[in-house]
């Protein structure tokens, strides 16, 4: 399981800083790509990268979070509502599913989330996801 702290910008590497500045200049539209981004804020690619989704200025962290999870569900019936209902208990709200035709009576779904009011971590989550039976695979895509 991970762990959040909020700490001091002080005592972390001046790359964290440099990420959120790169993330938002990408987000306001200043710049149009990674690469123009980073050399504005004068870090590499693979920092950006390597970090781009997990600093957060608590303001980004605490309102309008979303993620994307990935996972595999067995073909029968009930199973995706399992999943749907553990997702709600956890006050994280879907926005979007995606479901693609199940091959060997294994479906992939991606599940887009809402975390603004979810309770717990996004790890607990992806744990409580995992307990469904006939779940598998649960990995967390992207969250921003």
């Amino acid at each position: 399981m991970e762990k959040y702290y909020i700490v001091d910008s002080s005592i972390l590497p001046e790359s964290f800083d440099k990420v959120i500045q790169a993330r938002q200049l990408l987000e306001s539209g200043k710049v149009k790509q990674v690469s123009e981004a980073v050399k504005v804020v004068g870090i590499s690619r693979g920092t950006f990268y390597k970090y781009k989704d997990l600093v957060f200025l608590p303001e980004e962290g605490m309102m309008d979070r979303k993620a994307v999870i990935s996972l595999m569900l067995e073909n029968q019936r009930g199973i995706l509502s399992k999943v749907l209902t553990t997702i709600s208990e956890t006050n994280a709200s879907v926005l979007t599913i995606n479901q693609n035709i199940p091959i060997h009576n294994i479906a992939s779904i991606v599940i887009s989330l809402d975390l603004s009011n979810l309770t717990g971590t996004i790890d607990n989550l992806l744990e409580k996801i995992r307990q469904v039976e006939g779940a598998s695979n649960v990995q967390l895509v992207s969250i921003e």
